[in-house]
């Protein structure tokens, strides 16, 4: 295990052990990108000003794979941003005792902090469950930068807070009160919709709280909150909204390229097959984006990819999302070859999440130099591109809009892909 550091280094690796090991250190993260290659995995963020004893924890495989969602569910389009188990994914500003204890997401002491998700969200469902003390002031935050500094104008604060509070459990503060609406001491769960000013809240079944801004916000992170008291999360899931559907029968958004020598077709239910060696690209270029899209591949041996901020017009050049379900010595804490959700050559997936023959799920998110996978809900990778910039992702960082490609790696691919959504 690696010693606390500043930085956070090679979050995630292939192990050669059973277990996989993340080291996280109470303070906010300072992500630089490494090379996914050690023998361990381990994750350190830097410690804030006054130490707060550091947490190690362990997810296994079946840990991991335990919290893949149904395939109902991963259709629909639903990833954890919280796995249970560990806290890829997620980054502390200021100084609170923030820890997994019991598959939930507990703090109870500290200064004011806020646990926010590594990547900013703009249209989207959140479902959570929660569990305060009656006089705990906590909160949610919507489109948030780390540290915001006025919840009035930067972001959407969600208040979980006791009925004397100026802006009770479900209102929007600085924005608009909600009545009625009370913290009961056991777990509650929370159902928020947010479409560009659109902000709906659900509590317990119930639709407590709707609220329009006349100014929409920019996308941000989301955050849960302690102030004071205690509070734990859990069940803590995500579903984008306002995505377009890249798929039709005539593949009119996509440019083809028979002279490569595979094969390109969509069936009568809007499967996408391809086979062979070949690619499939958008005519459209995107950036910061999300991607939806459903996967199946016969066997473990096949390889594809989903390639994004290419270079127009050119052969797989750009990131690679890697599609391959293979695994070694029958653990799948190693892919054989990256594994589906990996950046292919820049991070391995912590775990092979896919099942062979069976249709899997894959939520790609990128912004800005980050990048992060999830495969049937599970996240997978999570990855910043430290790289000096280059308009070839291969040689260096790319954050300029790219085509997006589906890859069929050689003459043995035969991959299926359905329900392709890309953020408008």
């Amino acid at each position: 295990m690696q010693s606390n550091t500043t930085k956070l280094h090679s979050p995630w690796a292939a192990s050669h052990a059973i277990a996989l090991t993340i080291l996280f250190a109470m303070g906010a993260c300072n992500r630089t990108a490494a090379p996914n290659n050690s023998e361990t995995a381990s994750e350190s963020i830097a410690q804030p000003a006054a130490p707060i004893e550091p947490q190690s924890y362990e997810a296994s495989a079946e840990d991991l794979l335990s919290q893949r969602l149904t395939s109902e569910e991963c259709e629909q389009g639903w990833i954890r941003l919280f796995d249970g188990s560990t806290l890829l994914g997620w980054e502390i500003a200021g100084e609170a005792n923030w820890r997994i204890e019991d598959g939930t997401i507990v703090v109870d002491a500290g200064k004011p902090s806020l646990l926010c998700t590594a990547m900013p969200w703009l249209n989207y469902e959140l479902e959570l469950e929660f569990k305060a003390n009656p006089e705990t002031n906590s909160g949610v935050f919507l489109r948030t930068p780390l540290e915001p500094t006025d919840v009035a104008t930067e972001c959407y604060e969600v208040n979980i807070a006791p009925p004397s509070n100026p802006f009770p459990t479900a209102s929007v503060v600085k924005r608009q009160k909600t009545e009625g609406a009370t913290t009961t001491g056991e777990w509650q769960k929370m159902s928020i919709s947010l479409l560009d000013s659109e902000l709906s809240i659900s509590l317990d079944g119930k639709v407590v709280t709707e609220y329009t801004d006349e100014l929409e916000l920019n996308q941000g992170r989301i955050g849960l909150q302690h102030n004071s008291g205690a509070v734990a999360f859990r069940n803590i899931r995500l579903k984008p909204l306002g995505l377009e559907e890249l798929i039709d029968k005539d593949l009119s958004k996509w440019t083809q390229y028979p002279d490569m020598g595979g094969k390109v077709s969509v069936n009568d239910d809007d499967e996408l097959q391809i086979q062979g060696r070949t690619q499939l690209e958008t005519k459209e270029s995107h950036g910061d984006f999300v991607l939806t899209a459903q996967y199946r591949l016969p066997k473990s041996e096949i390889n594809s990819g989903i390639f994004f901020r290419c270079i127009p017009g050119d052969e797989m050049m750009g990131y690679e999302c890697q599609v391959n379900d293979g695994f070694k010595d029958n653990n799948r804490l190693i892919p054989a070859d990256c594994g589906t959700g990996g950046i292919f050559r820049r991070q391995d997936a912590r775990v092979v999440a896919g099942e062979i023959d069976q249709w899997n799920a894959i939520l790609l998110k990128t912004h800005d130099r980050s990048m992060a996978v999830w495969v049937n809900g599970v996240q997978v990778s999570n990855w910043v591109d430290g790289r000096e910039p280059n308009e070839n992702p291969r040689k260096g960082s790319r954050i300029d809009p790219g085509t997006i490609i589906l890859q069929g790696h050689d003459e043995g691919t035969d991959a299926k892909f359905k329900n392709i959504k890309v953020s408008k």
